[in-house]
């Protein structure tokens, strides 16, 4: 029988969920903008305001507001960075040194260096922690790299009722469930083939937009990763709302026929070429016009951080003979993501009238985009979602929040720099929200080795 770790690991969203109930907002009590060099959505600003009221952007402008107050951040303003590939329930785990080099996804899976370091480790957090412990955890991970939304959230540990910290993807969001997400293809005899057949089908009405599907993970030339490729066209699931999660053991003219379809690419390099030595195809992917997004992937292989995991795609589509340009690389992980997640009326755009997903970043570039490529987590200053100012420097979170005290605001120090946090999850007196300390506390307690965050 499947313990806690394969029930975690393998349960994907599958079917509708309904609202969460909304946690309290923590809005700020007046408008207020931001300046710095704006990426817009059809151009950098080297100098720019964004003005941020009742959890909207009500004006992106060059012209210095005179109605509210300013703050200069002398950075650089984008949306929050969406990742679009990773298993929060995992991360709490320090990196995993893979022994050797795997054939696909299943062989490192059955492993026992694995079993050792992630599946027993897990099995036990999972047995002894509350549920939405690493996924709490791994929420914070995220947002202290500029991330606003993730996919990957598994009903096994994040509950389905619970409003998360971050936006995920995959469940409801928006006023709606529009995504999906399955782990592995099912075999024939698997009882979630009803599963996919209808998840297909639900893309058919439009009920379902985005499809995540991990596929052909493994070397090119992988029997058993062709072999799948060929039941994933055979169950109908190449769709326009398809989104394939690695795909590293397809070939170039697979690619075509994913792009013919009107397939997306969820590209997370570093764990591939950790895992596998190789990696997706991913620059012949986008010379053939299939959107790429980028993941983090897990901890155990992936990177530490999707703004580490640019870096890796960057050097990887120039080996490739496919280099790309730094506002392409920026858009991955903003506009095309949101795209590719079916999101792009809400997310992935400093526009007037979207919420107030924006991230500031430390600029170090004359260059806008440069700078975000460039950056790492030690460079993020503020992150708001939904206008709420969840993570940002010591001094800004004050103003910007008039003074806001509660037991889920919690100054910390990251990679140095002061800063506070609004770890506020869905909160009510019976079920109070924990803050970051106490859920580090429960995690080192059950697991020593928990990986760390600010690292």
């Amino acid at each position: 029988m499947a313990g806690p770790f394969e029930r975690a690991y393998q349960r994907g969203v599958t079917e509708k969920v309904g609202p969460p109930p909304s946690r309290p907002r923590a809005l700020p009590p007046a408008p207020f903008a931001l300046h710095g060099a704006v990426i817009t959505p059809e151009e950098a600003w080297s100098s720019g305001y964004v003005t941020v009221a009742g959890g909207s952007i009500s004006a992106v402008s060059k012209d210095k507001p005179t109605d509210v107050p300013v703050v200069e951040t002398d950075g650089v303003i984008l949306p929050g960075l969406i990742d679009l590939h990773g298993h929060p329930d995992f991360n709490v785990f320090a990196a995993w040194e893979p022994p050797k080099l795997y054939a696909n996804r299943y062989r490192w899976r059955a492993s026992a260096p694995y079993k050792a370091l992630v599946r027993d480790p897990q099995n036990t957090i999972l047995s002894t922690l509350p549920p939405q412990t690493q996924s709490r955890y791994a929420e914070v991970r995220a947002l202290a790299g500029g991330v606003t939304a993730i996919q990957g959230s598994s009903a096994a540990s994040t509950s389905t009722n619970a409003e998360p910290l971050v936006r995920n993807v995959d469940l409801w969001i928006f006023g709606d469930h529009k995504a999906r997400a399955m782990i592995d293809l099912p075999s024939s005899s698997s009882r979630d083939v009803p599963r996919l057949k209808k998840i297909v089908a639900d893309i058919g009405t439009n009920d379902v937009n985005a499809f995540y599907l991990h596929l052909c993970e493994g070397v090119r030339g992988d029997e058993r990763s062709a072999g799948e490729f060929q039941a994933f066209l055979a169950a109908g699931a190449a769709t326009p709302a398809t989104n394939v999660i690695h795909g590293s053991a397809l070939s170039e003219a697979d690619l075509h026929t994913l792009t013919d379809a009107g397939c997306r690419l969820v590209w997370s390099p570093q764990s591939n070429l950790r895992l596998y030595g190789s990696t997706t195809l991913a620059g012949a992917a986008r010379a053939a016009g299939m959107p790429v997004a980028l993941g983090a992937d897990w901890l155990p292989s992936g990177s530490t951080s999707l703004l580490g995991e640019m870096k890796v795609a960057r050097r990887q589509l120039a080996l490739e003979g496919h280099p790309i340009a730094a506002a392409d690389l920026v858009a991955m992980v903003t506009s095309v993501a949101a795209g590719v997640a079916g999101l792009s009326e809400h997310l992935g755009s400093v526009s007037v009238g979207r919420p107030a997903d924006l991230l500031v970043l430390e600029r170090h570039h004359t260059d806008p985009y440069e700078s975000v490529c460039l950056a790492d987590p030690s460079w993020v200053e503020l992150v708001s979602i939904g206008g709420d100012i969840t993570y940002a420097r010591d001094d800004w979170f004050g103003r910007l929040s008039g003074n806001a005290a509660s037991p889920t605001i919690e100054s910390l120090l990251a990679w140095g720099k002061p800063m506070r946090l609004d770890n506020g999850f869905q909160s009510s007196a019976t079920s109070p929200t924990p803050s970051l300390s106490a859920i580090r506390g429960l995690l080192t307690g059950a697991y020593p080795a928990v990986g760390p965050i600010y690292a």
